[in-house]
């Protein structure tokens, strides 16, 4: 069996990138944009205030204070979106406020809380230096810069730096469409009654979820019976998305045929079970089509073990897809209880984080069986257990991966 980094690393040499679209500023959010951003002009366009104060020749008042504050002739006031016609007169003051253009004789600009406005006067009560309070031109970027490279999400910071660049709109990858396929002839839908031996159908709408706090929407829910027709109709539906997420029917048992009917229609298997728990049984496969690949992915369908591969394998993917690198937040804590294992599997244990005088630690989440949501829905990291080891003992240092469900 492959290693959870082997298997891993196997996904992400199949997975493809989505193409480009252009889109508005209004809808670019979430995307991650796939060209570089370029600085189509200096930035700032001209010198600027960067506060409400007073523009002066620094030379004018070096020696002025609270006690003994400069008196010069206020000439003129200046506003943004004014243009910088003014030169400043010797022992004079520009009014200029936050954002509108310094003249160029100007060399400093003094805030105006250390300053008294008297008639046509100004008296400044601090010092003044060459370059006080002056944004200028060009010494964030200037023209023709790359800013950002590609491979960015597209969050508000992002949005405010195209628009301040003049941009309206801009080139993405695409997101991927998902379908989602629940297995077992056991499943009902939440709120209707159940008969004995029925349960609810959590995975599907767990991983709904999960797919949504990814930016990913219209995700296509499906379900197969336990017979390899209804499998067969179901996978071939699933295949008009990019990717396909089956739960369940993908270990050894009697009515476990999501492998077989897979590569019965085309599917090529890439690899099947992996050396991790939960989720050993899981299932990854690529169908190559009019020069267009698909994912395939088989889940576990324990509802745990769903969510921890899908987390762990899946979400790599559809980042990679979209255009992200796959850069998982692990840290290291100390352990709070012991941990005991067999050799011979990862075991990704559900735990939670807390501090104490600026260590951090973290506890094993109660409900580790993949099939106890509860142990998960209280989580919020995931403590790797290595694959040869079988004891680790509190107060252990351990490696920690945040549970993000987010980009």
């Amino acid at each position: 069996m492959l290693t959870y980094e082997e298997a891993l690393q196997e996904i992400l040499a199949y997975v493809p990138l989505m193409p480009t679209k252009r889109l508005t500023l209004d809808t670019l959010p979430g995307f991650v944009i796939s060209e570089p951003v370029v600085a189509n002009f200096d930035m700032p366009l001209f010198d600027n205030s960067a506060v409400d104060g007073f523009g002066v020749f620094s030379s004018d008042d070096q020696l002025a204070s609270e006690s003994e504050p400069c008196k010069l002739t206020l000439q003129a006031t200046i506003q943004a979106g004014d243009h910088a016609s003014h030169a400043l007169k010797p022992n004079s003051a520009l009014k200029i406020l936050t954002g509108a253009p310094v003249p160029d004789n100007v060399d400093a600009v003094v805030m105006k809380e250390f300053t008294e406005e008297s008639n046509s006067s100004v008296f400044i009560k601090c010092s003044a230096s060459p370059g006080m309070n002056i944004r200028r031109k060009g010494e964030e970027f200037q023209a023709g810069q790359t800013i950002l490279e590609p491979g960015v999400l597209a969050n508000a910071s992002v949005i405010g730096l195209l628009a301040t660049l003049g941009y309206s709109s801009f080139s993405a990858y695409k997101k991927p469409s998902v379908a989602v396929i629940s297995t077992g002839n056991e499943l009902v839908q939440p709120g209707q009654s159940l008969k004995p031996g029925q349960i609810y159908d959590s995975n599907s709408f767990a991983l709904s979820a999960a797919l949504s706090s990814l930016g990913l929407l219209g995700i296509d829910k499906l379900h197969a019976e336990d017979n390899p027709n209804d499998t067969r109709k179901t996978l071939r539906k699933a295949l008009n998305a990019d990717v396909v997420i089956s739960c369940g029917g993908v270990s050894v048992g009697d009515y476990d045929f999501v492998k077989d009917i897979a590569e019965e229609i085309g599917i090529k298997t890439v690899f099947w079970r992996i050396a991790i728990k939960p989720g050993k049984p899981v299932y990854f496969g690529i169908l190559d089509t009019n020069n267009v690949r698909k994912l395939v992915f088989g889940l576990p369908g324990n509802p745990v073990s769903a969510l921890v591969t899908f987390h762990q394998l899946v979400k790599p993917a559809l980042m990679k897809m979209m255009g992200l690198s796959y850069q998982p937040l692990r840290l290291t804590a100390k352990l709070t209880a012991p941990l005991k294992k067999q050799a011979g599997r990862m075991e990704f244990v559900r735990g939670k984080l807390t501090t104490d005088g600026g260590q951090l630690l973290v506890s094993p989440a109660k409900g580790q069986d993949s099939h106890m949501m509860g142990g998960i829905a209280k989580a919020d990291c995931l403590i790797y257990f290595p694959l040869e080891s079988q004891l680790l003992n509190a107060g252990d240092p351990v490696t920690v991966e945040q549970l993000n469900w987010t980009l």
